[in-house]
């Protein structure tokens, strides 16, 4: 287990530590965790807004008009992405699905294709994917080498990281395939919460799908830990080293909030109410594991879906 201090304590790091680094979605729930461990750290953090910038820390930027101050992006230690659409706000309709689409790769291709005009190209382009991009695998092992499933949300996987990519010969790229973050803040477990705590959650179908969780302080913990090791490219799955079953998740989380989960939700009822996204988000699932990070020597501090859990949520 880790010291009770560990929190406060930032990540050990090289000499060499990042100075600035450019940040797109610093509002979302990775975003701010990861700009206070960055500005914990001792870098400048400046953030692109899709609005005038008001402070020296804001560069403003419209991506649906390919709007971007470059200059402000030449010398950056790195430039990190996790903007998009939110995957699960809303049923995936044609024009939903368009706009997941479009909020990706039309910011992403700017700032790769940005990056890649300049004469002090950041040394990092780091930008999020999701392990959406394995599909529906049943209990097959997932590393990073594994192939690409198929359907809306692997395209739209494969899309968004060949997006990033166009930066690659002017700079690293890492594409960070990030799992279930476990958070009280927000995510998945938040929306979980509630009705865990009133006793009135369960399994959802037949529970044997997996889930590839990671707890919040690990997604920022393993970030930090790709800008720091150069010899880390390409796609990085941000995962705890033991997915489980939908049904260990949901044991495990009644559990330590000492309620029942005796309430399974049928896969039908899933699937009137969110349609195609019941079957891509909740029915289906991934084992995916963090090999690149584990053979990099990345530690995680919260290696056990318990202990992810217990740290979330007593952090609420």
């Amino acid at each position: 287990m880790p010291h009770p201090d560990a929190e406060s304590r930032p990540p050990p790091h090289p000499s060499n530590t990042v100075t600035r680094v450019i940040l797109a979605g610093a509002s979302g729930l990775i975003g701010r965790a990861l700009a206070d461990a960055l500005r914990t750290r001792g870098a400048e953090v400046q953030v692109l807004v899709r609005r005038p910038a008001e402070t020296a820390d804001e560069i403003a930027w419209q991506p649906e008009t390919g709007q971007i101050h470059a200059e402000r992006l030449d010398g950056a230690a790195a430039v990190i992405h996790l903007g998009g659409e939110s995957i699960a706000a809303g049923r995936w309709t044609p024009q939903r699905k368009r706009q997941l689409v479009d909020s990706r790769l039309r910011s992403t291709v700017l700032l790769a294709d940005t990056i890649g005009r300049l004469s002090r190209p950041p040394p990092t382009f780091l930008c999020a994917s999701a392990i959406g991009y394995y599909g529906d695998r049943g209990d097959e092992r997932l590393e990073e080498s594994s192939p690409a499933g198929t359907g809306f949300l692997p395209d739209l996987c494969k899309a968004w990281e060949a997006a990033a990519l166009r930066a690659a010969p002017a700079t690293r790229v890492v594409c960070a395939r990030i799992g279930i973050v476990l958070s009280h803040r927000g995510g998945a477990l938040r929306s979980m919460l509630t009705p865990f705590r009133f006793g009135v959650a369960g399994r959802l179908g037949a529970g044997t799908q997996y889930m590839s969780w990671i707890g919040l302080p690990d997604v920022v913990r393993a970030m930090l830990h790709t800008l720091d090791h150069p010899e880390i490219r390409g796609a990085v799955n941000l995962t705890g080293p033991e997915p489980v079953s939908n049904s260990e998740f949901t044991r495990t989380l009644a559990r330590l909030l000492r309620r029942p989960a005796i309430l399974p939700v049928p896969g039908f009822a899933l699937r009137l109410l969110l349609g195609e996204m019941a079957d891509a988000l909740l029915l289906s699932g991934a084992r995916v594991v963090p090999a690149v990070l584990l053979e990099s020597g990345f530690q995680f501090r919260s290696p056990t879906l318990a202990a992810a859990l217990q740290e979330a949520l007593g952090a609420a």
